[in-house]
């Protein structure tokens, strides 16, 4: 096992047209108080971009800095490769390629880092997304501001979202006001960043996985310009449940999941389909669904690309199917769904949604 995590590993191959670049970036939302501090909500940000093919430089870190405390942790660590030696295809603070480009908004899942979505991020960007990922402060077990780490605060980062209960839905449905303004924010701050590079014809998109999820569905819904939005297996919370999207959206859940409306074929009880079933419902865009085959829960993050020895594998919410094929499918279907809502490609085939 050893030997095995001291073998380079690396992202998955993008897909799309063009070389991709990451900045890293700290916004403050000056107007806006933080409800976790007694201050402004400051975010960090990681931007992945088109690059032109011919653009050389150097390769970013996947985790520099105090970014590197993303790993597990002691005694864990030891079944988990290291992120040195973790290889990432993007180069580091070069141009933009020529042209403009739509944003994206990524948000991670409950307690995740922006940082840990590189492999669905970079293949947006390599298909001509501006890709902001936002890390929500004191939400996730970690984010790096000033230099310095912070760490996750209970009330921002509960333990009991995940439960059927009326007081569960009550701190979700407050906590995803508080995301789905960071996400319109990010994507504000990414206009004003990159002016010469942004496409101000199309509104931004929202994509996310878990918690992050729902937080995209509600963004989108609170701007008006939202071309469309993505849940990767996340339950929904707030009043998109009941008042629905008017963008496109698409569904995209693991095999023990009901986000969809229809659950999967391991979904031990659907206490969530009713949710999903009102959003679409509600909602007046078009709507896909789909459950990836042989998924759980952390196939829409990048472990699906980490060297994880087989006692963690087992242990982490991974399911049957091959690791980097979930990723390969999830990457396939949000840039099909984003081509087809913001370009209106053709889409042969598409999952539409059972409301």
């Amino acid at each position: 096992m050893l030997v095995q995590r001291s073998e380079p590993v690396s992202l998955p191959e993008t897909t799309g047209s063009f070389q991709v670049g990451r900045r890293t970036y700290e916004w403050t939302d000056t107007p806006r108080r933080d409800p976790y501090s007694n201050g402004p909500r400051r975010l960090a940000v990681w931007l992945w971009y088109p690059v032109a093919k011919d653009t050389t430089g150097r390769r970013v870190q996947y985790a520099p800095g105090e970014w590197s405390g993303l790993h597990l942790k002691a005694p864990t660590s030891l079944f988990q490769g290291p992120f040195d030696t973790f290889q990432d295809r993007a180069l580091d603070r070069v141009a933009v390629a020529p042209g403009r480009f739509p944003v994206v908004v990524l948000l991670p899942g409950m307690g995740l880092s922006a940082p840990m979505y590189a492999a669905l991020a970079e293949d947006l960007a390599s298909h001509g997304y501006l890709v902001a990922g936002v890390t929500p402060t004191y939400s996730a077990n970690l984010t790096v501001l000033g230099g310095q780490t912070v760490e996750s605060k209970p009330e921002a980062n509960p333990p009991n979202l995940g439960e059927s209960t009326e007081g569960a839905k009550q701190v979700g449905d407050h906590l995803v006001g508080v995301w789905a303004a960071d996400a319109r924010f990010a994507a504000g701050m990414v206009a004003k960043e990159l002016p010469n590079s942004v496409d101000s014809t199309i509104g931004p998109s929202y994509v996310g996985h878990s918690f992050g999820g729902a937080a995209s569905l509600e963004a989108c819904r609170l701007d008006a310009r939202c071309a469309a939005a993505v849940d990767l297996d996340g339950i929904q919370f707030g009043d998109v449940v009941t008042k629905g999207v008017k963008a496109p959206i698409l569904l995209l859940g693991a095999d023990d999941s009901c986000i969809t409306s229809v659950c999967g074929p391991d979904a031990k009880n659907d206490h969530d389909r009713d949710r999903a079933l009102s959003l679409l419902k509600a909602s007046t865009g078009t709507a896909w669904c789909a459950t990836v085959p042989g998924t759980r829960h952390f196939n829409f993050t990048d472990y699906g690309a980490y060297y994880l020895a087989y006692p963690l594998r087992r242990f982490l919410p991974l399911g049957s199917v091959h690791p980097r094929h979930a990723l390969t499918v999830t990457n396939g279907y949000v840039n099909t769904f984003l081509s087809h809502a913001i370009y209106k490609t053709a889409a042969s085939g598409a999952p539409a949604c059972k409301s």
